[in-house]
């Protein structure tokens, strides 16, 4: 494994696993936790938001919008500014915003407040997926690399898992307000925390590397020697595949609790499904990124889809109770395409070129998903949630032509 650079936050790649590359590992993972969390906690309050404001469905999708977009469009920015000014820094500012975007999320007098608080989150946000990702990629560099980002993604799960799941029970406590600026301040603690850890993995290293030139965006793909025209056709049908995925998969659990409300779920069991449903995708991501080194990309992708596109279906016409029961099952697949996805681009893109290419990748599929809400809530305004919601799923079936196109680029790996 790895030491930390003390500007960048790269790693080298010795021998034998170390351990300040271990502790890079565990702070990697638990910065994925807490933004995954705190993204996927907008999913319980929106519903809570739609009554506090009187929101229709398009509202609600404009208003993911604002953070998912926010978070796309800064990918780029933030791996670019990890690698000029040291990506300890960036990684804890980034925190820190999100916890500020909180607090003031709590404090909002009106609809425009939180629409500011979720802009500024997302600048947040978009911190923690291209610095983290590509630390993870070059501690495990190799065969084992997809082993490892399929670890770092199920402990983004985790935190999908936990964060909803304890402040959906501690609104029904304290009310909405007060609860998000407790989280926004948890979110505060954190960031101190990240920069405390990785300082001190940073000194243990001994490791003074300069900092190296940002790639520019379009650089990752065009750079001819970087990366042979197969594998940068083979990153473009990647990440087509992904905005696709993204797409269904936000669409999917922005409308979710209010399908679950239509079936009689309160607050809390809202919360609880949320978690059944990540608590699946964590299984699902750990899982498919190990199934994906077995059976293949391809094949794996074919998998998830399929049933994603099956879960989302039968889901519709089903009682609360069964429904709870299938969203493990559900979180399963629509999860876990996504570990199978961002683990072949490391094969994809040459290693100076990640950073970059990983922002590039988040770019597109948080993208693909900030926009799916708003398509998806205007249908739902016209037609009702239950036929979007059928929309989701076929649209979801996209990927598998796309799949196929990917195969040249892959049997050249």
């Amino acid at each position: 494994m790895t030491a930390v650079s003390n500007t960048t936050g790269r790693l080298s790649s010795p021998p034998s696993a170390s351990a300040s590359g271990r502790g890079v590992l565990a702070v990697a993972c638990g910065a994925h936790a807490l933004h995954d969390g705190l993204t996927d906690l907008l999913y319980v309050l929106f519903p809570i938001w739609q009554a506090a404001f009187g929101l229709n469905y398009a509202a609600v999708g404009v208003l993911r919008a604002l953070a998912a977009g926010t978070m796309a469009s800064m990918q780029v920015p933030a791996a670019t500014l990890g690698k000029r000014v040291g990506g300890v820094l960036v990684l804890t500012v980034g925190t820190g915003i999100v916890g500020l975007a909180y607090v003031l999320a709590g404090a909002s007098a009106g609809l425009l407040s939180l629409a500011l608080a979720l802009v500024l989150g997302g600048i947040g946000l978009s911190a923690q997926h291209p610095i983290a990702s590509s630390l993870v990629a070059r501690a495990y560099d190799g065969s084992r690399s997809r082993a490892a980002l399929g670890t770092y993604n199920f402990a983004g799960d985790i935190g999908k898992v936990i964060v909803p799941a304890t402040t959906a029970s501690l609104i029904a406590w304290i009310t909405w307000r007060p609860a998000v600026s407790v989280v926004g301040a948890v979110a505060l603690a954190a960031a101190v925390v990240i920069a405390l850890a990785l300082s001190t993995l940073r000194k243990r290293a001994g490791e003074a590397a300069p900092p190296s030139d940002a790639a520019e965006p379009g650089q990752a793909l065009a750079d001819s020697e970087a990366a042979p025209a197969g594998a940068q056709r083979g990153f473009r049908v990647l990440l087509a595949i992904g905005v696709v995925d993204s797409a269904t998969r936000m669409g999917f659990l922005t409308f979710l609790p209010f399908l679950l409300k239509m079936k009689g779920a309160e607050l809390p069991t809202v919360g609880v499904a949320l978690a059944l449903v990540f608590a699946g995708g964590a299984a699902g991501k750990l899982g498919c990124g190990f199934l994906g080194a077995r059976l293949g990309v391809l094949r794996t992708v074919y998998l998830t889809e399929g049933l994603t596109a099956a879960g989302i279906l039968a889901l519709l016409p089903l009682p609360l109770g069964v429904s709870l029961a299938l969203l493990p099952l559900l979180g399963v697949a629509l999860n876990g395409t996504s570990s199978v996805l961002y683990g072949t681009v490391p094969e994809l893109v040459a290693a100076d070129r990640r950073e970059t290419a990983f922002g590039i990748f988040y770019t597109g599929t948080i993208g693909g998903g900030a926009l799916s809400p708003i398509a998806y809530g205007w249908l739902g305004d016209m037609v009702g949630v239950h036929p979007m919601m059928a929309v989701v799923a076929v649209t979801c079936l996209a990927t598998i032509p796309l799949a196929i196109m990917l195969r040249p680029a892959l049997a050249t790996r």
